[in-house]
């Protein structure tokens, strides 16, 4: 894409702080910089969001995952956690519309990154969890 600020990163119009590259995908800082040592991991071939996905390049990206949290955890002996993020669409907060995952090392509850999660359960009768997992099963092909 020509306007794709990751693409240009990946073709190397635009400098970055990588951390990871093999022939498939990307890894380099965030600018952000949330907590120290975030880091975006992204697929080298363009991809919108989650939805745009097939299982290949699924497979591809999250499977590197694990390789990166590790350096994350060996780079940074004081790290207490990891969240890892992927934003998709505007109102989920996606802001680059080249499918990424943050890394976002943890280092104390009082560091600059929050996660809420509102617990609604009361609002959910079984029989309305029956049909909303039915409705998704459904879909799933």
């Amino acid at each position: 894409m020509n306007d794709c600020i990751f693409c240009k990163i990946i073709a190397n119009e635009i400098p970055s702080y990588k951390v990871y590259e093999d022939d498939q995908v990307l890894a380099f800082l965030d600018l952000s910089q949330v907590t120290k040592g975030h880091t975006l991991l992204i697929p080298k071939t363009h991809v919108p969001d989650i939805f745009s996905f097939d299982e290949e390049t699924a497979a591809m990206l999250f499977s590197r995952v694990p390789k990166i949290a590790r350096a994350l955890e060996a780079a940074f002996p004081d790290m207490k956690g990891l969240n890892i993020i992927n934003n998709n669409k505007e109102l989920a907060y996606q802001s680059v519309f080249h499918s990424h995952l943050h890394l976002i090392p943890r280092y104390t509850a009082e560091d600059d990154f929050k996660i809420r999660f509102v617990n609604n359960q009361e609002k959910y009768t079984p029989e309305t969890m029956k049909e909303i997992a039915k409705k998704i099963a459904t879909q799933v092909n």
